[in-house]
């Protein structure tokens, strides 16, 4: 093997085949040196659903190669019953999908081409499992890199925040109904697409019916996170995410909890690999990334496990932006662990505002459409989904505002709210937002957390609140890297509701608040750069002619007659045609989120999403719709697929479900 990053000559197989012990067959994408036959190399996994021939292309195309051309091999496997793999997947993160995983690692590692180190890499789902397959300790994986990934699957992903059901739990539900549903390209599987799409199609779970069926931390989302065991994990492992993503408290949690050589960096992105996310500045991600694997996979002594445990952006105070290309700002390094040493101050609720202690006797009703300039959960399609003004929010919650700050302040880490409150209903949530107010009044969300307080003691046994009794409340609000500037306001917004984020508790309630703070963890300030990374680099943009160009859509209706407000979203992703292959694919994603101020009953999400795929006179058009609603008992559920070949209906399935509310 050699040791060297000396540029090299690279191949790419389109359709390289790996069947597994029960005869399924894996479809992978593979760039590896051209003479890895004779040199071999360490193997590079990603390893998702996600669709290597239309799904990943771009991303895929400034990534690969590159790595490829410095003595990598990179594989790109469908996972089963996705993309141009055989089988069916049942939902997410399975024991069977996972059990591929290894195998493909050891099929890997036994190839000629191959050194028989393997290293495990991904964003989202990628990242997900590659912690994953990672706690199950293959012996030839000796290192990975996640990226916008997660520790807790029940609490730290799309399902139930702080114990809140996320609507997000239905949006990406809807995202994967359509995902999933898609044809394998006939150019790469031959005559038998069509019946491998039906045979898919038969068996497409529509993912959200699953999810509702354990809405406590019950064995199903036990599996799979690995915070019920951190010290599973023995392989050096490289955790990234961004300010603007869903997912940054994973990196720090990695951070402080593995017990192996864990770097981790948070910087201002989005849900994006950080050589192209937004906003900027981006960093050279594949620099970064291939000095990780030179030491892991190569054994070159490089020095990695030696620079800072956590290397995080503190952005710049600046008016919000619901879609930013840059924040401006400056990169931290801390050597030993993430945040939890750097020293707090303690700033209460109180009648006069946020500062010194003082009494406090606020009520907090909130109108149910409190929260619709949150944003997206996690900003991934790039457009204006970030959290807009708070001003409109703030006047619909119970505010405290802070003096003009004397001096700047670097918040850096998580917040924590410690509340004495009760409650006038047996169920009621509770959502904190720590906003920067500017000189002119406008209002920027820094971090937030939402907590259904039925879950205050345990996500696992819920209970009832006692109408009338007084609890002690505490919960984290996310992490992030802050400036406030001096001569600006803090505000702490408290909200008995937060939509369209989370659903609504069955009954409109009032929270009493007797005592509250909040603890601020603070870094001194500075003005330059602790670290300096690598500028970004790629490798040229994946190929395409443009038939439908990219669009976002985002807008509040309010409707006079009958009080409902609603936001509407579209996304398009544009049509495009492979201009080295001629397979056409894109997609447009629909949502509506429905609600009456005064009455939680009436929360509705309503999802469709568009896939178009094809080649020449082929053209194949899934449509998935999904639709949520719920009364005091119980969760509804409307879901369908319809699949047309050249317009004409092939496939169609509709079916609707209630799913007994357990506290949520």
């Amino acid at each position: 093997m050699t040791t060297t990053n000396a540029l090299r000559e690279i191949e790419e197989l389109a359709d390289m085949g790996i069947t597994l012990s029960d005869g399924t067959r894996l479809s992978a994408r593979v760039w590896r040196p051209a003479d890895s036959g004779t040199d071999p190399v360490p193997a590079i996994l990603e390893y998702l659903p996600y669709r290597k021939r239309d799904g990943t292309c771009a991303r895929d195309a400034l990534t690969h190669p590159w790595m490829a051309k410095r003595g990598y091999a990179c594989i790109r496997v469908d996972i089963r019953g996705n993309g141009d793999s055989q089988g069916v997947m049942e939902d997410e993160y399975t024991q069977q999908e996972l059990d591929d995983a290894v195998e493909v690692i050891h099929w890997l590692a036994e190839q000629p081409w191959c050194s028989g180190t393997v290293g495990m890499m991904g964003i989202s789902w990628g990242g997900f499992n590659s912690l994953q397959v990672a706690a199950m300790q293959p012996d030839p994986l000796k290192a990975i890199i996640t990226l916008c990934s997660t520790v807790d699957r029940y609490a730290e992903d799309i399902h139930f925040k702080g114990g809140c059901l996320l609507n997000e739990n239905l949006g990406w539900g809807a995202t994967m109904w359509c995902f999933s549903s898609r044809a394998p390209d006939p150019a790469l599987v031959g005559e038998a697409w069509r019946e491998m799409w039906l045979e898919r199609l038969r068996a497409q779970p529509f993912l959200p019916e699953i999810w509702l069926q354990h809405q406590t931390r019950d064995a199903y989302w036990q599996h799979g996170s690995i915070c019920e065991d951190f010290s599973s994990i023995k392989t050096p492992t490289l955790a990234i995410s961004g300010w603007g993503d869903s997912y940054m408290n994973t990196v720090p949690q990695l951070v402080d909890n593995l017990d192996t050589v864990v770097k981790g960096i948070n910087g201002p992105w989005i849900h994006k690999y950080p050589h192209f996310a937004i906003p900027g500045p981006r960093i050279g991600f594949l620099q970064e990334a291939l000095r990780w694997w030179d030491r892991w996979l190569k054994g070159i002594e490089n020095g990695v496990e030696d620079e800072p445990d956590y290397r995080a952006y503190v952005m710049d105070g600046i008016a919000p932006e619901t879609k930013s290309l840059y924040r401006p700002g400056r990169w931290i390094a801390e050597q030993t662990g993430s945040t939890r040493h750097l020293p707090v101050e303690t700033l209460h609720l109180t009648d006069t505002g946020l500062g010194p202690k003082g009494s406090l006797t606020a009520q907090v009703r909130t109108p149910l459409h409190a929260g619709m300039d949150c944003g997206e959960y996690g900003s991934f399609f790039a457009g204006p989904e970030l959290p807009g003004d708070q001003r409109l929010d703030d006047a619909l919650s119970v505010t405290f505002d802070s003096a003009p700050l004397p001096q700047r302040m670097d918040i850096v880490g998580a917040p924590r709210i410690r509340l004495r409150l009760s409650s006038d209903k047996p169920q009621a949530q509770i959502a904190v937002r720590l906003n920067h107010v500017l000189p002119d009044g406008t209002s920027a969300r820094i971090t937030y957390g939402v907590l259904n307080l039925t879950h205050r003691d345990s996500h696992a046994a819920p209970q009832a609140l006692e109408p009338g009794r007084i609890y002690d409340i505490a919960f984290d609000l996310d992490h992030i890297g802050y400036r406030v500037h001096a001569g600006h306001r803090l505000r702490v917004a408290v909200s008995s509701s937060y939509w369209p984020m989370i659903w609504p508790s069955p009954e409109r309630t009032c929270l009493t608040l007797h005592e509250a703070a909040i603890d601020l963890p603070q870094r001194p300030a500075g003005e330059a750069d602790e670290w300096v990374f690598p500028p970004e680099d790629a490798d040229p943009p994946w190929d395409t002619r443009t038939l439908r160009e990219a669009s976002n859509i985002r807008r509040t209706e309010i409707d006079k007659a009958s009080g409902e407000v609603r936001l509407i979203i579209v996304d398009d992703s544009g049509l495009v045609e492979d201009t080295s292959h001629g397979a056409v694919s894109g997609t447009i994603a629909r949502e509506t989120w429905v609600i009456h101020p005064d009455d939680p009953l009436s929360a509705r999400g309503i999802c469709h999403w568009t896939s178009e795929t094809g080649r020449g006179d082929l053209r194949l058009r899934t449509e998935t719709t999904c639709e949520m609603w719920s009364d005091a008992e119980y969760f509804h559920l409307k879901s369908g697929i319809s699949v047309f070949e050249n317009d004409t209906l092939l496939y169609q399935n509709d079916k609707v479900s209630r799913i007994r509310r357990d506290m949520a």
